[in-house]
């Protein structure tokens, strides 16, 4: 049986961390994924796909993209349901994520120091692990070579 699913759109909504009660990061965000028609009005038309995050994915997500970010997410569905405060019955489905692409880089003028990750928690995590993270990058930004290519010998 297979049950896969790939989706490419932009989030409805910053991502934000929260965590289960055995301490296992996860972050629920909404993608809006374009319809490939319009519809009677003229005007194309989008789905709103409910997605689930788990783990580092979740924290990268709620440090590295925004409101408005087109990421890619390759996962799989899952249904559930519960009983609302009513006794009503209410079904769900989601995008489990096995995988985040963030297929947008990030704004050239913004800086680094602004992606912290947010959380339920109400800490900003602005910890050295932060910091480290932040001297890799410009670590390996000074060490990376710089490479001459013409536009001739590219394959594209």
């Amino acid at each position: 049986m297979i049950n896969r699913t790939v989706l490419v759109g932009r989030l409805t909504k910053d991502p934000e961390v929260r965590f289960t009660s055995s301490n296992i990061a996860y972050s629920r965000f909404t993608l809006a994924v374009n319809r490939t028609f319009a519809g009677p009005s003229g005007e194309r038309e989008a789905d709103f796909i409910q997605c689930i995050a788990w783990r580092k994915q979740a924290e990268n997500l709620a440090r590295f993209v925004r409101k408005g970010s087109l990421i890619g997410v390759e996962g799989r569905i899952q249904t559930g349901s519960y009983d609302d405060k009513d006794g009503i019955r209410k079904y769900t489905t989601d995008v489990v994520a096995d995988s985040v692409q963030f297929l947008e880089s990030k704004n050239q003028d913004s800086n680094d120091n602004n992606y912290a990750p947010r959380n339920s928690r109400g800490d900003n995590n602005n910890n050295s692990n932060n910091t480290k993270y932040q001297e890799r990058t410009v670590e390996k930004k000074q060490n990376t070579p710089s490479i001459d290519v013409s536009e001739d010998d590219l394959p594209f």
